[in-house]
Formats: C-alpha cells, sequence, structure tokens
C-alpha cells in the first residue's frame, strides 16, 4: 500500500527512528540456547511534549507469550510510567501496522495518535486489512499517519525473514 506524500512526516522522523532502535533489540534477545530472534517490530509511546514513556519491542518468542507485540510491551510500559491506563494525549509510533490484537489494545488505552511506518498486508488492522481504530462502531477513534520512513520499517523485516529462510 503506497502512502502518498505527507507534510507531518518530517514530524515523525526521529521519533521513528527511535522505534526503529527498539525494533532492532528484538535481534539482539536470541541466545545461544535459543537463536530464534523475535521478528524485529519496535514501538515507542510519547507524552504530548514528545517525552518517550514507553519503549517495546518483539518479545513473543523470548517470553513465550502471545502478547509480547511490541505495541503491547510499550503501552504497558507508558500506562506503568503515567500511572494510568488512559494514554490520552500519547502518541503510539510503531514500524509495522498493528494486528488485531494491538490496534483493539490502542483503542482501549485511548491513544488518540498512531503513526506507523510499514503496511502490513497480511494482518494489518488500521488501515490495511482491517480498520479498527477507524471503525464508526468502536467507541473511540484513534488518527492514522502511515509511510513514516516506511522503506527502512519494510526493508528490516524484509532482511530479517530474507535471513530467516536462508537458515531453514
Amino acid at each position: 500500500m503506497t502512502t502518498p506524500h505527507n507534510p507531518l512526516h518530517a514530524r515523525w522522523h526521529e521519533p521513528m527512528g527511535w522505534a526503529l532502535e527498539e525494533a532492532a533489540k528484538a535481534l539482539s534477545d536470541e541466545t545461544p540456547t535459543d537463536p530464534s530472534p523475535d521478528v524485529p517490530i519496535g514501538a515507542i509511546v510519547v507524552d504530548s511534549s514528545g517525552r518517550i514513556v514507553g519503549r517495546g519491542h518483539n518479545t513473543r518468542e523470548r517470553d513465550a507469550d502471545p502478547t509480547g507485540h511490541a505495541e503491547v510491551n510499550a503501552i504497558r510500559e507508558a500506562a506503568r510510567a503515567l500511572g494510568n491506563w488512559r494514554l490520552d494525549g500519547c502518541t503510539l509510533i510503531v514500524t509495522l501496522e498493528p494486528c488485531a490484537m494491538c490496534a483493539g489494545t490502542i483503542l482501549l488505552a485511548r491513544i488518540p495518535r498512531l503513526v506507523l511506518g510499514a503496511w502490513d498486508p497480511k494482518a494489518g488492522a488500521t488501515g490495511s486489512v482491517w480498520d479498527i481504530v477507524r471503525d464508526p462502531r468502536m467507541n473511540h477513534f484513534t488518527e492514522v499517519i502511515s509511510g513514516v520512513r516506511e522503506s527502512e520499517c519494510a526493508g528490516l523485516l524484509t532482511d530479517f525473514f530474507g535471513k530467516l529462510r536462508e537458515t531453514r
């Protein structure tokens, strides 16, 4: 899914870099006894002043936890840091379009803005396959800014899955 040029992208360029750094941590979670790293997806939550209040990367493999997605991990950390499950005024920045579980978590946390890098044409739930965060039947609405550093975010995943296929 191609995203037209968006002037808001400049505002989110540096924060997406922080999410990309977080994504790389998923690769470094691999250990000699468990060489299967998690898919390199990273997320950060920033408050209204732009301060990072939550960070997360995929930890499903590392923790054997199906909810160990980057977005959920970042949202949990932000809620703890702010002492509130309602993340009003915060923005979630993530390298890959969230899945249905993560889209639901975004809504439940009342996050008003999502910035994403690459689209997920197989399981995306914020505009590609589904659009849960902007569904008028839901109790909350989340603005979606897409395609920020899209080629870098997509390239990280392409490289990961290419190397994974080589080793199998």
